[in-house]
């Protein structure tokens, strides 16, 4: 797959995540709420909520950092 598709999809994947997380805002409120009353497994969801998205959000930026074509600078040997 090329870099500019991979940024492509993983772009749309980001976006498909921020409209998710849109769209379920008040049932990841209440299980904040849930979690306060003293169902404690609830504390897990936000944190797999941000690990989907730091992946995510990561692939993305490789992918269109790759597909513009800036890349780690290379450090010339002796010196």
């Amino acid at each position: 797959m090329s870099s500019l598709a991979k940024a492509i999809v993983c772009g749309a994947a980001s976006l498909a995540l921020y409209a998710l997380l849109f769209l379920y805002a008040d049932e990841t409120v209440e299980l904040a709420r849930r979690t306060r009353e003293g169902e404690k497994i609830w504390f897990l969801v936000p944190i797999v909520i941000a690990f989907a998205f730091s992946l995510v959000h990561g692939a993305f930026t490789g992918a269109f950092w790759d597909a513009i074509g800036l890349g780690p600078a290379h450090r010339k040997r002796g010196k």
